[in-house]
C-alpha cells in the first residue's frame, strides 16, 4: 500500500470523504487521491516521492510555477513580524491601489479570505445598491458555496432554480435565477419575467468549473447592455481568470467593464485569500463606509498581501509573462489535437491563453449542457494513463487545466508525448510507454 493510500484511508476516517474539497476525493476518475508533500516550478512531489509534470497549479493562482522565489522571499520576510493584527496594515493600502492600477473597473476593493467569500458578499452588496432580491447565475458556473450559488437549473432557463444540495433553503432557491451559458435570449426572458426584481447577474467571463468553456461572440456585450438597460449590477467572478488571462483580467481581453468583480487566489500568491470591488458608488455601500455589513478578522492578511504583493507586482512589471502563457497553451493544445487525430478520439479542446479543457466529446461545448454529452469514463482512463506517465492532470472532466510559465518547452514536448502514450493505452488497452 502506497504512502497515500494510507494517509486516505486514515483521512476516511477523521475528514468526511477524506478530504477537504471534493473534487480531491478522484470520485470522478477513479482510484486514491494523491497526498501532495512539496511542489516547485512546474513540478508536484506526492508523499511517496514521486514527480509529477502538473497542469493544475493550486487551480489557477500558481501563474509563475510553485514556490517562486520572489514571491517566497515576501513571505519570509512577513512572518518576522508575525502572523496576523486583526488590524489595519500598510500592505492592505498598497495591494488595493495595486489592484486598482491594474484593474480599471475596480474603484474600490475589499479584501475578503476566498472567492466564495467574494461572491458572497458582491451579491449582498448588489442586493443592496438596488433593493431587489433576485440574481441570475449561468448553469455550471461555480461561484463558490455560497447557499445562493448551489442551485441547479431545473428543467430549463426559464424554470425557477432547485436546491441543488440539502441545506440550501427552497426560499433561497427562488430567488436564484439560471440560464445557459452563451444563451443571451434566456437573459432578456428572465429579466423581462421578473422586471424590476433582479438585482445582479454573475458569470465567469470564461467559465472554468464546467470545463473550460468560452464566451461566444457578442455574449459579454449582450449581458453588459442588458443589465444597462434594467439597472442590474453586472459581476464578473474572476477568481479563476484575473490576472491569469491578462494583466486586467478576462474584462481586458474582452473589452468588457463589469460593475463588480471578485478575485481570488492569486492576489496572495496562492495564500488563502480573496476580494471584490467595482464602482466607488457601489462600494461606499460596504460597512462602515455605508449600511451593507461584511467582516472578517483574517481579512487583508499580512503575510497573504506580502505574498500577493510579489506576485501582482511581477506580472505588471513584465507584461511578456501573457506572451508566454498564450504560446504555451497554443503549443500544448496544438500537440493534444495532433495526438487525438492521430487516435481518432472523439473530442473538443477549449483554449483561451493558459486555460484548456480536453472534452471526451465531438460536441462543441458551449455550455453545461454541452459538457454532460462528454464520456466521462474514457476521461478517467485517460487521466489515469497520464497520470502513470508522470502528468498530474485535474481529477475531473469539468475542470479546467491552468499552466504556469515554469513550463519549459522541452516539458511540454513531455507532456504531449505522455498524451499521446496515454490515448494510444485508450484505444488498445497496452501498457505499454
Amino acid at each position: 500500500m502506497t504512502t497515500s493510500e494510507q494517509l486516505f484511508e486514515k483521512a476516511k476516517t477523521l475528514i468526511p470523504g477524506g478530504v477537504n474539497s471534493p473534487v480531491r476525493a478522484f470520485r470522478s476518475v477513479g482510484g486514491t487521491p494523491l497526498f501532495i508533500k512539496s511542489a516547485k516550478g512546474p513540478y508536484l512531489y506526492d508523499e511517496d516521492g514521486r514527480q509529477y509534470i502538473e497542469l493544475i497549479n493550486s487551480w489557477g493562482p500558481m501563474i509563475l510555477g510553485h514556490a517562486f522565489e520572489p514571491v517566497e522571499k515576501a513571505v519570509r520576510d512577513a512572518i518576522q513580524h508575525s502572523f496576523s493584527f486583526g488590524a489595519p496594515t500598510r500592505k492592505e493600502v498598497e495591494m488595493a491601489e495595486l489592484i486598482t492600477n491594474m484593474v480599471p473597473s475596480i474603484e474600490q476593493v475589499r479584501m475578503v479570505n476566498s472567492g466564495t467569500e467574494a461572491t458572497m458578499a458582491a451579491i449582498r452588496v448588489a442586493r443592496g445598491f438596488t433593493n431587489r432580491d433576485k440574481l441570475i447565475k449561468f448553469e455550471g458556473c461555480y461561484h463558490g458555496h455560497g447557499d445562493s450559488f448551489l442551485i441547479a437549473a431545473g428543467s430549463g432557463a426559464m424554470t425557477m432554480g432547485i436546491p441543488d444540495s440539502p441545506g440550501v433553503t427552497k426560499a433561497t432557491a427562488a430567488d436564484t435565477l439560471t440560464a445557459p451559458f452563451n444563451d443571451l435570449a434566456a437573459v432578456e426572458t428572465l429579466l423581462a419575467n421578473n422586471h424590476n426584481q433582479v438585482a445582479a447577474i454573475i458569470l465567469e467571463p470564461v467559465v472554468g468549473n464546467m470545463g473550460c468553456v468560452l464566451p461566444e461572440p457578442g455574449f459579454l456585450e449582450g449581458v453588459r447592455t442588458l443589465c444597462d438597460q434594467h439597472g442590474v449590477v453586472l459581476i464578473f467572478d474572476e477568481v479563476m481568470t484575473g490576472f491569469r488571462l491578462a494583466k486586467g483580467g478576462a474584462q481586458e481581453r474582452f473589452g468588457i467593464k463589469p460593475d463588480l468583480t471578485t478575485l481570488g487566489k492569486i492576489i496572495g500568491g496562492g495564500m488563502p485569500v480573496g476580494a471584490y470591488g467595482g464602482r466607488a458608488d457601489i462600494m461606499q455601500l460596504v460597512a462602515p463606509a455605508g449600511p451593507v455589513y461584511q467582516a472578517g478578522t483574517l481579512s487583508g492578511n499580512p503575510i497573504a498581501m506580502s505574498a500577493g504583493l510579489a506576485m501582482l507586482h511581477h506580472l505588471n512589471e513584465h507584461p511578456e509573462v501573457y506572451t508566454r502563457l498564450d504560446a504555451i497553451g497554443e503549443k500544448l493544445t496544438t500537440g493534444f489535437k495532433a495526438g487525438l487525430q492521430k487516435a481518432g478520439l472523439p473530442y473538443t479542446i477549449n483554449q483561451l491563453g493558459s486555460m484548456f479543457t480536453l472534452f471526451m466529446t465531438e460536441r462543441p461545448v458551449a455550455n453545461f449542457s454541452d459538457a454532460k454529452s462528454c464520456d466521462v469514463a474514457a476521461f478517467g482512463r485517460y487521466f489515469h494513463a497520464m497520470l502513470e506517465r508522470g502528468v498530474y492532470l485535474a481529477p475531473s472532466q469539468f475542470e479546467s487545466l491552468f499552466t504556469s510559465i515554469a513550463l519549459t518547452d522541452d516539458l511540454i514536448d513531455q507532456v504531449i508525448q505522455a498524451n499521446e502514450e496515454s490515448l494510444l493505452v485508450m484505444m488498445t488497452g497496452s501498457p505499454e510507454r
